[in-house]
């Protein structure tokens, strides 16, 4: 899948585009038509916008389902996940998600110092 192997061509039909993709970060836009659903998969760390909002049902791996109403405009931080969703509501959800991708090793092997705000 998309969020852990990072291979693009086996993206989900959810996934609209995608925006930005290096060694930091993808941005994907997605898109959730009523009653549409998403297979299990994963993602890093990551944020959610909300361009469109509407009612998600998110069912995380060995956990129960949850409904959410996702308001435009909001923002979200979601540590790593493996889950599920569907739009159970009546409106096209339309998100970008951010996934920010795990630090790299040095040369060395040390792991990257923390970068300095806004030098990312």
């Amino acid at each position: 899948d998309i969020g852990v192997t990072g291979v693009q061509t086996c993206a989900l039909p959810i996934y609209k585009k995608v925006l930005l993709d290096n060694e930091k970060v993808r941005v994907i836009q997605v898109e959730f038509a009523p009653g549409v659903a998403s297979e299990w998969h994963s993602h890093p760390a990551h944020v959610v916008y909300v361009i469109s909002g509407g009612k998600m049902e998110m069912t995380e791996k060995g956990k129960k389902a949850i409904v959410n109403e996702l308001k435009t405009g909001e923002s979200t931080y979601n540590p790593p996940v493996t889950h599920m969703a569907k739009n159970v509501g009546t409106t096209t959800v339309k998100l970008i998600l951010m996934e920010l991708k795990p630090m790299h090793k040095m040369m060395n092997g040390e792991t990257m110092k923390k970068e300095e705000p806004g030098k990312m």
